[in-house]
């Protein structure tokens, strides 16, 4: 029987929740779509802070264009190096007076100072950076460096990638219960499972929790010890 080899697949996020973490950290190889269409109404380049206790939008700043165009071919605005720069005050302000601030912010001033002006190695590098900042060691993938010939759409597309890799295992987040067949998979020798991640509160800033807010918020509330022992705790269905 071949070893066992567990593989994600996913879009590329700017600092998602917790969960995004923990399929990271839960699978040997982690792929990340550059090579798909951006959307602009999606969490692609944007997602969610605490700000006076309620939850707040923050975004990158991203040059016009068609919106058919490819993650990987977005930019940033010409002004994104003044934007960012604001963007930074913002967590300031909104977090100065978490207990771990300190430890988190030069994290976000060397994401946010990163010099690339491409949205893809933009969010790709932020990336690396969160998954060093938390030890996750999975090798992350772009899904270009694999594919080869005409993309594939969907499930089919997915199925690809993994038997480019030799996954015997593909786990998806549980929203994908709607899109993917197991017996499907199965079909193509792979197993299928979702992930189901399991809440995580903790103590904010007093007032009623404000769940599922960027990774930013678990960082500022949270000891990076605390945040490794909580990658572990999601479940597989």
């Amino acid at each position: 029987m071949s070893e066992q080899k567990r593989v994600a697949i996913m879009q590329p996020y700017f600092l998602p929740y917790i969960g995004y973490w923990q399929l990271i950290n839960a699978v040997d190889c982690f792929v990340i779509y550059d090579t798909i269409e951006f959307t602009k109404k999606g969490w692609v380049h944007r997602n969610r802070l605490l700000q006076n206790n309620t939850d707040q939008m923050f975004s990158l700043a991203l040059e016009k264009a068609s919106d058919y165009l490819a993650v990987v071919e977005r930019r940033l605005s010409a002004d994104s190096v003044q934007h960012y720069e604001k963007l930074l005050r913002k967590f300031a302000g909104a977090y100065q007076k978490a207990p771990y601030f300190a430890e988190t912010m030069p994290l976000l001033e060397r994401i946010f100072r990163f010099e690339d002006k491409n949205l893809f190695r933009f969010i790709f590098n932020s990336i690396e950076l969160v998954c060093q900042h938390l030890s996750i060691t999975t090798p992350l993938l772009i899904s270009s460096d694999i594919e080869q010939g005409p993309l594939l759409k969907g499930q089919d597309r997915v199925k690809n990638l993994c038997h480019q890799l030799q996954a015997t295992d593909y786990i998806n987040s549980i929203g994908g219960q709607a899109l993917y067949s197991k017996t499907d998979f199965a079909e193509q020798g792979l197993q299928l499972h979702f992930q189901r991640v399991l809440p995580f509160d903790y103590r904010q800033f007093g007032e009623d929790f404000l769940p599922w807010l960027s990774i930013v918020d678990v960082l500022m509330f949270n000891s990076v010890d605390n945040v490794k022992r909580q990658l572990d705790k999601m479940e597989l269905c």
